[in-house]
């Protein structure tokens, strides 16, 4: 039925309304892809354009628009022309300190405000689907200063779920740069991700699978890999996650090189930023904290041999991501437990080493590494984190992260010099926040010029 109605639907409609549909994604072999149907062509939502309209009638184009068939994926398809760069500015000197622009090596971001990682349990074999290109392109649409894909991982075991991002393969670039292309044609607004391994947490269900009291572990019927689960020791997260297996020092140098190898694949994509996840109890907080390291090898006992990994992947991503893009390290500054000794005065020595290797920004969060944790919520409360950070390693930039939810704060935060940008998530689950936020703070901000007309 679906069938017959799609074929009378392009019989019928003016050729110039239909497109065909993107080839690009039938070459990816590892894509479980919905199935297809036969016809090969779709009803554009776009009225064509009439006989007498032409490239000169329309400025905003960059492309002039035929009546011939168009390519949806290809460079030359329609887009509009941005004058401005949504989310800067009209005016910086006179603009509220969360929309100064900031430059960090040569990129350089139109406000301070930026879009925390965000697990979204929407991938397929670690590939970006649609879902990915309409979630964080509204970001770029709204002016987000910098947005963070969730974190991604470097190989497949890796993974906190079975439905997450990853960069263990050349198949993951494609579907990446179609998003950071997107970010592109939009004039300002940067693009990032994170690199991940989630060590002794991987293999876990998506949070709405999950009923109260039950184990959260995702099985092979799932696609999970419990039984390729590592960790630094052979210690559980819980009684609910996966036993894990205790990494080999071959197997870490392995990991480090799949590292280096996904923040290439990130270069080639067109991201802007990367960060690596060494926060909330994954592989490089497990082995930073003796809460989940006890080797008596050279990744265990003193503090620097817990940061042995983190520094020698620092050192083998920076060896290839660009000299002109930043790069960003996300540490939980605190396991919120008494019997640990991972807290604030160890993560400013870890700083105090890596960044004199290439680490530009410190996200400083906390926590997420030991199920018996007390923290102590509320608002801005991991700001001091990022303040203690900035005054002890004045040379690197740090973010300001945890409970930042009002226009007020987030420029309070920025504004005292507590934080050089602040990352939030569930705000931006609920509305678009930069728009409302220039309004409160008095701030005039460009628009993407197809929302011009909803300005405040």
């Amino acid at each position: 039925m679906i069938r017959t109605w799609l074929a009378v639907a392009t019989t019928t409609m003016p050729r110039q309304w239909i497109r065909t549909v993107p080839t690009t994604w039938a070459a990816l072999p590892s894509l479980q892809r919905a199935p297809v149907l036969p016809t090969a062509q779709y009803k554009s939502s776009a009225r064509p354009p009439t006989p007498a309209a032409s490239a000169a009638s329309r400025p905003h184009s960059t492309q002039p628009t035929s009546r011939s068939t168009m390519t949806v994926n290809d460079p030359a398809a329609f887009r509009v022309t941005q004058h401005a760069v949504p989310g800067a500015a009209t005016d910086p000197a006179t603009a509220a300190p969360l929309f100064h622009p900031f430059t960090i090596r040569g990129v350089e971001f139109p406000n301070r405000i930026s879009v925390s990682p965000m697990c979204t349990y929407s991938a397929q074999n670690g590939i970006a689907t649609d879902f990915h290109l309409v979630h964080m392109g509204q970001f770029a649409l709204r002016g987000v200063g910098l947005s963070v894909m969730e974190a991604a991982a470097v190989v497949p075991e890796g993974r906190i779920s079975p439905w997450d991002l990853g960069l263990w393969s050349d198949d993951h670039v494609a579907p990446l740069k179609r998003i950071a292309d997107f970010f592109k044609v939009h004039n300002g607004p940067k693009l990032g991700i994170q690199l991940a391994h989630a060590g002794r947490k991987a293999s876990t269900l998506a949070p709405w699978m999950v009923k109260r009291g039950e184990e959260y572990m995702a099985g092979p019927e799932v696609g999970g890999f419990v039984d390729q689960v590592v960790a630094p020791s052979p210690v559980a997260w819980s009684e609910s996650m996966a036993d894990p297996r205790e990494l080999s020092v071959e197997e870490i140098q392995g990991l480090v090189q799949a590292f280096a190898d996904a923040a290439r694949r990130c270069d080639e994509a067109g991201l802007d930023v990367v960060e690596i996840h060494g926060a909330h109890g994954y592989l490089i907080h497990q082995f930073l904290s003796p809460v989940s390291n006890q080797r008596n090898d050279d990744y265990g006992g003193s503090l620097e041999n817990r940061m042995r990994f983190l520094v020698e992947i620092v050192e083998a991503v920076r060896g290839v991501w660009p000299a002109s893009k930043p790069l960003f390290l996300r540490l939980s500054c605190t396991d919120w437990v008494e019997d640990s000794t991972w807290d604030i005065a160890e993560v400013i020595e870890v700083v105090k080493r890596v960044a004199p290797l290439g680490v530009d920004v410190i996200d400083c969060s906390s926590g997420g590494n030991a199920k018996h944790q007390k923290i102590s919520l509320a608002p801005l409360y991991q700001v001091p984190f990022a303040d203690q950070i900035k005054q002890a390693v004045p040379d690197v930039h740090v973010v300001a992260v945890g409970l930042i939810t009002t226009a007020e704060e987030a420029n309070e935060v920025v504004g005292e010099g507590k934080a050089d940008l602040v990352m939030m998530a569930r705000p931006f689950l609920r509305d678009s926040w930069v728009q409302s936020t220039a309004h409160t703070l008095g701030t005039e901000i460009a628009y993407v010029a197809q929302y011009e007309r909803g300005r405040l």
